[in-house]
This record gives C-alpha cells, structure tokens and sequence, in this order.
C-alpha cells in the first residue's frame, strides 16, 4: 500500500463490498489514503480481506450473523467489529483525528440513518446512497445547512453539476441538465420489450454497476431519483431540471445558466 498524502483525507467507507464501495476502496489504494473504518451488509469474506489489507481499526456489519463471523476471522487482530445499524452509527460517531469524509454507498433507505449519522457529527459527507434524499430530502438537507455541512454528491450525474456550478452562482440557475444513456433497451418497441430477461436488464451499454441500481437504470427509475435528487441537492424546482439521453455517457451533466451559456462535465464512465 502508498504511503499516505497529504492530498487525500481519510476516509471511512459505508456499504465497502458494493460497486462504489469496492471503486472507492480501489482509489485509497491506489493514492494511499488512509481508510479509518468500514460498514458492509453479509460479505464478511470481503470486509475481511479489506481490514487486513488496510489494517483498518473499526468495522461493522448490519447484519448480526455476519458480525459474529467477522469477529472470529479477524481474532488475531486489533480491529474492532460492531454490529446493526445502531453499530454502523456508533463507528461513523467515533472521531478518527484529522480531515475525515465519510462515503455513503449504502444501497436503499437503509443509508438514511448513516447518513444523517455523519451530517450530526460535522463531519463531510460524500453521498451515493441517493434514497437519503429520495426518502428525507428536506430533512437531510435541513439538518446540513445547520450543520454548516455542504453534502457532496458522488453520483456521476450530481458530482458533475456540482462541478460545473463551481463556473456560477445557484441564482443563475437556469436549467439542470441531467444526462442518461436510455439503458440497454432505448429505442425498444412494446413489443420488443415483452420477453425482456433479468441478463438483459443488467447488460447496461456504459456502466459497471451493482444489481439494482442496473435494472433501475434499464427501467429509466433510477432517472427519477436522480430528478428528485437534484432538487434538493441542489435547491431547484423541477421545472429547472431536464433529462437529456446521451448514450455514450461521456458527458455526465451539464448546466445551462441565465445568459445561455451551458457548461458540461465530460469523463470516461469510470465511478473511481
């Protein structure tokens, strides 16, 4: 493993054995940053592999089975293993000295708690579970205001208009414009669509991701969430937002401001 930067903050990764989660842990390796803590759900195997590799302190799993696991495979070690949600609040709780961010790729509403979890304890929030703000947008947006807390946003549609809002101020806003690649079945018939199969929804034409969020993307679901995201990411109307198919997904997002100038973020379709 790189010695640790000083360009990197540490970071603690929730939800470490999913697509995200396993990206993001592929790029502390990759510069050196240090990882303070880790969440994940059943994958006791896998966080293992993670904790010995970075010789990580303190990790929890939510499921109470998989934590009893966890504890006998890493017996020989100093880390810590805490268990439930209310064990994954504890360990986002702790304080891990220095410029911390915690990752939040937990998959579903079950990321609503860590979530706020880490707004409570001032620490920066980089965000992936986008349910937190499909169930609790205004509370979780709220409770980062009065925090002092800006929530940074890390799927690639979000992170590139947070990007490309750095070239103006959110009052000359004039619309977002949300990419989407249409997914495997763009331009299909209703009839094309009938004998649709599970292997065919998740053969996604750009990206490599987890299961779920796959079909939601071949369904154009996962576009809604995004929509609702935005809003409140970001402090528009949805009449502000528009979704624009752009198959090749290389550009991630744009924004179009008051005098018409539009400016976009453009990247490989790598989450790392």
């Amino acid at each position: 493993m790189k010695e640790q930067t000083e360009l990197y903050p540490s970071v603690t990764v929730l939800g470490s054995t999913g697509s995200v989660g396993e990206q993001a842990v592929d790029v502390a390796r990759q510069t050196g940053a240090k990882i303070n803590a880790l969440c994940a759900g059943k994958n006791a195997r896998r966080v293992e592999e993670q904790v010995r590799e970075f010789r990580v302190p303190v990790c929890a799993m939510a499921d109470e089975a998989a934590a009893a696991d966890l504890r006998v495979r890493l017996a020989d070690t100093g880390t810590r293993v805490l268990s439930g949600m209310d064990g994954i609040c504890e360990m986002i709780a702790e304080e891990h000295g220095g410029d911390e961010v915690v990752l939040n790729s937990v998959i579903g509403e079950a990321g609503l708690r860590p979530t706020l979890a880490v707004l409570s304890t001032g620490k920066r929030l980089a965000l992936a579970n986008k349910e937190s703000l499909v169930c609790a947008g205004e509370i979780v947006m709220d409770l980062a205001r009065r925090m002092g807390q800006t929530v940074l946003p890390v799927d690639s549609e979000h992170c590139a208009i947070f990007q490309c809002l750095r070239a103006g101020a959110q009052k000359e806003i004039k619309k977002l414009l949300l990419t989407a690649s249409g997914g495997p079945f763009y331009g299909y018939s209703r009839e094309q669509l009938a004998d649709i199969t599970v292997e065919r929804a998740l053969a996604h034409p750009t990206w490599k991701m987890g299961a779920k969020i796959t079909v939601d993307s071949a369904t154009l679901m996962n576009k809604g969430f995004e929509v609702i995201e935005a809003v409140h990411l970001f402090g528009v109307v949805p009449e502000r937002v528009e979704v624009l198919v752009h198959r090749e997904s290389i550009m991630h997002s744009a924004v179009e401001y008051t005098d018409n100038s539009v400016i976009a973020q453009m990247s490989v379709p790598d989450m790392r």
